[in-house]
């Protein structure tokens, strides 16, 4: 009976495999149609909002002006290019740009990896749950919000850490109003705000670790940090390559919004940096060909790192991206 069964099913995903051969494309068009559909939104916003507005790139090589338009403005070939280049606020912007995400690279990627180690190592299932939802919830406020909150807690004048400090017999702290504090305040609040959303990605890559693993590591006579070096980063290495892979883009691009929430007068060393310089170029000046060529600039450098970051990669026998 049970081979008849069997014979039935290869001779039903036999018929399956000629229609589909025969037919191709068409016939998995018919049978899933309403799947294609659902795509069909998204890949409509996908085409129009990432590459058919790739056509308004031709204005980082035009002196463009909104009455002429694309077709009336002046061409000028790679002159906007050479005109930011030699603009002081560039070489700062490029400077505080690679330094920021350096920096936020060192600190924000690395937290949620041992923050995950750690997770996974506790016992009690109710605690880790708690602890999770409360770690991952930052990253869905948004800067704005994000800032009121730093600037109710860190103002050196009304400041709730600061009153406390105050009250302590302490001296106020200008977290936020001089460079070198706002800058390690920036740092800390990125990582509150980032690391548990990247904690969930690393935790669902540790559930898939095969616990005989485990098993062979404690007849060994490893411990809970032998166990954590030798068996789960080993596991989550490919996970950890792909998302260091993919930050390496962002490398020279950074939050416009994480800056604008925590910036101020009184700090004005680190927080002139591309994203910045383009909105103060394109919205508030108004000169869209400068701010288009320096959108460009660092799209293409940022493309050019994550293939360096892909091509190093695969020398070191990884998978990578591509």
């Amino acid at each position: 009976m049970k081979t008849l069964t069997d014979s039935a099913a290869q001779n039903e995903t036999a018929l399956k495999l000629s229609k589909a051969n025969k037919y191709g494309a068409l016939y998995f068009l018919r049978r899933d149609w309403q799947l294609y559909a659902l795509l069909l939104l998204p890949l409509a916003m996908v085409l129009v909002f990432k590459y058919a507005s790739m056509f308004g790139l031709t204005i980082a090589f035009q002196n463009y002006k909104i009455a002429k338009g694309f077709w009336g403005s002046e061409w000028v070939g790679f002159e906007v290019f050479q005109q930011i280049f030699s603009k002081p606020d560039f070489s700062r912007a490029i400077r505080n740009t690679l330094m920021l995400n350096i920096l936020d690279l060192i600190f924000s990627f690395t937290a949620p990896i041992v923050l995950a180690l750690l997770l996974n190592e506790v016992k009690s299932l109710m605690f880790k749950r708690v602890n999770q939802t409360l770690l991952y919830l930052p990253h869905f406020l948004s800067w704005v919000i994000i800032g009121a909150i730093a600037y109710q807690l860190l103002s050196e004048g009304t400041g709730m850490v600061n009153n406390v400090i105050e009250q302590l017999g302490g001296v106020r702290i200008p977290f936020l109003q001089e460079d070198t504090n706002w800058l390690i305040s920036y740092l800390l609040i990125g990582v509150w705000q980032s690391m548990g959303w990247g904690t969930i990605i690393y935790l669902a890559a540790m559930s898939g670790i095969n616990p005989e693993l485990y098993e062979a590591a404690i007849v060994d006579g490893a411990g809970r940090w032998r166990k954590m070096w030798n068996v789960t980063l080993p596991s989550i290495r490919m996970t950890i390559v792909t998302l260091l892979i993919l930050s390496l883009g962002n490398v020279m691009g950074g939050s416009f919004e994480r800056i604008l929430a925590l910036q101020n007068k009184a700090t004005t060393e680190f927080t002139t940096t591309i994203p910045v310089l383009v909105y103060r170029w394109g919205i508030e000046s108004g000169d869209f060909s400068r701010a288009t060529a320096l959108g460009l600039f660092q799209s293409v450098i940022g493309l050019v790192l994550v293939l360096i970051a892909d091509r190093i990669a695969k020398k070191l026998g990884e998978d990578g991206l591509i």
